[in-house]
């Protein structure tokens, strides 16, 4: 599998930029993953040391190298740190369909941000990955992030139960998806 573009893209919103996830990021995504409230409803054990920052760096390398997945780095443009990520996961391009992921610093809750991001995320998976489904898969409990996936047009398909086993119990997986043809512009390239 592989994307329709070698280099990974660089996406600018109104207020942020979303970039590749570099070496120099270690530090923030260390911070950023320490906070338990972040990790909550993440299969991920609060971060303890750079080491895990670096780690959260080359994956989002290697899943892009690898082409099943692509995640920027959310760059708070005043200071020029990373303060969150969002991207894809799970890249099936034979059924033209891709997983969202997205996470953000506990400090920038309820400013908008990631609805703004994830519409550009969103946006760019129709237009440039040419997907045709786009889905979400949270638990169920994290009511913050369904309400963001209506928010940007998601519908609720269902749940899945027991379906994954994280931190030491089975967990139960809700699912969204949005469809190409729901989108207001029909994401035409």
């Amino acid at each position: 599998m592989s994307f329709p573009f070698t280099e990974m893209p660089t996406i600018t919103t109104s207020r942020f930029v979303l970039r590749p996830i570099e070496r120099r990021d270690a530090g923030d995504m260390a911070a950023l993953y320490a906070d338990e409230e972040v990790v909550r409803y993440t299969p991920l054990e609060p971060y303890v040391t750079i080491e895990d920052g670096m780690e959260a760096v080359e994956w989002c390398t290697s899943i892009f190298a690898e082409g099943t997945g692509i995640r920027w780095g959310i760059e708070d443009p005043s200071s020029g740190s990373v303060i969150g990520t969002c991207g894809y996961l799970n890249y099936e391009p034979g059924h033209r369909r891709i997983e969202l992921g997205y996470d953000l610093a506990k400090r920038y809750w309820g400013q908008g941000i990631m609805t703004e991001v994830a519409e550009a995320v969103i946006d760019f998976g129709f237009r440039h990955l040419g997907v045709n489904r786009i889905e979400a898969k949270i638990i169920p409990d994290n009511e913050a992030s369904g309400h963001l996936l209506i928010k940007l047009g998601f519908q609720y398909e269902g749940k899945l139960r027991q379906h994954e086993f994280e931190k030491g119990r089975f967990i139960d997986i809700a699912v969204y998806s949005i469809l190409r043809e729901e989108r207001q512009d029909g994401g035409d390239q």
